[in-house]
C-alpha cells in the first residue's frame, strides 16, 4: 500500500487526537468541530463527503445512496471545515541527502501527507499541488476518506527533477484558492525572495493562511564533508571543486544566516514559518506546528 511509503502509524499515534486549529475560522472555532450556523439558498455547493455520524441528515444526497449503497453528505462553501492546499516542492534540490538518510523530497512528501492525515481525521478537505519550475499535478482538496490514497500516490509517483520555481507555484494556487482556506509551502526555499513574498501577501490580504515548512538537511548546516570533494549543482549550477576544511566556518556562518533570514522574511510577510530538518521525526515537526497554533490560539 503506498500510504506505509509516507506514513508511519506509530509517530502519527504520538499525536494523539490533537488537532490543526485554523488562523481564520469563524470566532475562532476549531476546525472540523462545527459548521457555520447560518443556511440559505444563497449558499454554494462545493463537494461531497462521506456520512460520519453527527452530520446533517438535510443534506444527505439519497439519489447518491441509491446508485452507490453508500451515504455522502453535501458540503457547502461556508461550512467552516477549512480546504487546504498541501505545495510539496518536487524540484531537483529536494533529492539531496546525507549519508543514506531520507531525502528533503521523501521528507517533505511523508510531512505533507501527515498533514493530510491529521486534516482528514478532523473533518477538513486537503488537497495537493505538486510542483518544479512548472506547476505539476493538481488534486482537488476532498473530504472522502479516500484521498488520503490519493495523496500517497501522486506523491510516489512524483519524481524529483528540474529547477524550482515557486513563484509559479504560487501563481498557480492565487488562480483556485478560496478565502478561508490553509496554504502550505513545504520547499528548501533555494529561491524564496522578495518577489515571491509579494505573491504571499496577495493570498493573505484575500484572507488565506500561509504556513511554510523549510525542509533542510542536517549536512546543509555542518558541511561534514573531508578532503577535497566536488559539489554538484543540482539545479544546472554546475560543479565545484572545494576543501571543505578552508571554508567549513565561513559556509555554517553563511547558512545559518541564509536559514534564519528565510524565517524574518517570513514573519514580515505574516507566514507562519516553521523549520524541518530531516534527521528529526516528522512527529516533532508537526507537534511544534500544532502546538505553536494553539498556544496563540490560532493566531499569530
Amino acid at each position: 500500500m503506498t500510504q506505509k511509503t509516507f506514513l508511519d502509524p506509530r509517530a502519527l499515534s504520538k499525536l494523539g487526537s490533537m488537532r490543526i486549529v485554523s488562523r481564520s475560522v469563524v470566532e475562532g472555532m476549531i476546525t472540523g468541530t462545527h459548521r457555520n450556523p447560518n443556511r440559505g439558498s444563497s449558499v454554494e455547493f462545493a463537494e461531497y463527503k462521506e456520512y460520519r455520524p453527527g452530520d446533517d441528515l438535510r443534506h444527505v444526497d439519497w439519489r447518491a445512496w441509491g446508485r452507490l449503497d453508500r451515504y455522502y453528505v453535501k458540503q457547502f462553501e461556508d461550512e467552516t471545515n477549512v480546504r487546504s492546499f498541501l505545495m510539496v516542492d518536487s524540484s531537483a534540490s529536494m533529492n539531496f541527502s546525507w549519508e543514506g538518510g531520507p531525502s528533503k523530497h521523501w521528507y517533505a512528501s511523508a510531512l505533507a501527507a501527515s498533514l493530510a492525515w491529521l486534516q482528514l481525521g478532523q473533518g477538513d478537505a486537503p488537497g495537493l499541488f505538486v510542483f518544479d519550475e512548472r506547476p505539476g499535478h493538481w488534486l482537488p482538496p476532498s473530504s472522502r476518506r479516500a484521498q488520503i490514497d490519493d495523496i500517497c500516490r501522486v506523491l510516489d509517483a512524483t519524481p524529483a527533477k528540474g529547477r524550482t520555481s515557486i513563484e509559479a507555484a504560487l501563481g498557480r494556487i492565487a488562480e483556485r484558492v478560496h478565502a478561508r482556506s490553509m496554504v502550505v509551502l513545504i520547499s528548501d526555499l533555494l529561491e524564496f525572495g522578495e518577489d515571491l513574498l509579494s505573491m504571499a501577501r496577495i493570498l493573505r490580504r484575500r484572507g488565506m493562511e500561509v504556513v511554510v515548512f523549510h525542509v533542510l538537511d542536517r549536512a546543509e548546516f555542518e558541511l561534514p564533508y573531508e578532503g577535497l570533494t566536488i559539489f554538484e549543482g543540482l539545479e544546472g549550477e554546475g560543479d565545484l571543486l572545494v576543501d571543505p576544511d578552508d571554508i567549513r566556518t565561513a559556509y555554517q556562518e553563511a547558512f545559518l544566516a541564509h536559514a534564519n533570514r528565510m524565517k524574518q522574511l517570513c514573519g514580515s510577510a505574516d507566514l507562519e514559518y516553521f523549520r524541518a530538518r530531516t534527521d528529526k521525526p516528522i512527529e516533532e515537526v508537526l507537534l511544534a506546528f500544532i502546538q505553536g497554533r494553539r498556544r496563540s490560539g490560532g493566531r499569530r
